[in-house]
């Protein structure tokens, strides 16, 4: 999947001119976290967090900081057609919610955490009615075809499989189904000598 397919595209935006209190009004109401500095002709200038506004808020009444003195000035962001694995990747090493999605330096959308959850919680088949076995295997070639057979000659039908380490040489396998009663599965895999962790129907 490409970041175009999943960002926001024609995301609110703010110029240099407009106030702290003002850019935070404006996050307010639209119940968002990041905004966008750009120029009349759509050139990213910078970015602002509401946590960074936040911040500065009261130091802007008092004295003559502005947006431009909080703004992010020279943020992280992406081109529209890279994969979305690369966003995610540079959000979480960089430890920040969201990054303009930029072409020749125009701002042309905006992808955020939230963006990236719900496209993995729809990938994994969360929000629909499914079921689920946790499998403990060893990390070598061929086992995760045997129990993928084992599982499909026991009836279940594979949305998808994921998969963590759990340690040297060993990983766990989340299959998850369609909504089904996991027992016979369970009893196959096990007999097949599967170590079966959890399941969930």
């Amino acid at each position: 999947m490409k970041i175009v397919d999943l960002m926001i595209k024609d995301p609110i935006t703010i110029s240099e001119g407009t106030t702290v209190s003002e850019a935070i009004a404006c996050m307010k109401t639209n119940s968002i976290r990041h905004l966008p500095v750009v120029a009349d002709d759509q050139q990213l200038l910078g970015f602002v967090t509401l946590a960074d506004l936040k911040q500065g808020l009261i130091p802007s009444m008092v004295s003559d900081l502005t947006l431009k003195d909080l703004m992010i000035k020279k943020p992280i962001t992406v081109p529209a057609d890279r994969d979305i694995e690369i966003a995610a990747q540079l959000i979480y090493k960089h430890k920040i919610g969201g990054l303009p999605v930029v072409e020749d330096g125009r701002l042309v959308g905006i992808i955020t955490v939230t963006d990236l959850l719900g496209a993995f919680i729809n990938m994994m088949g969360m929000l629909s009615a499914s079921s689920r076995v946790d499998v403990a295997m060893e990390d070598k070639p061929g086992v995760l075809k045997q129990a993928i057979q084992v599982v499909n000659d026991a009836g279940g039908d594979i949305i998808n499989i994921a998969m963590t380490a759990q340690k040297p040489g060993q990983r766990i396998y989340y299959f998850r189904l369609s909504a089904c009663d996991t027992s016979g599965i369970r009893q196959a895999l096990e007999g097949a000598g599967f170590e079966v962790m959890d399941t969930m129907d």
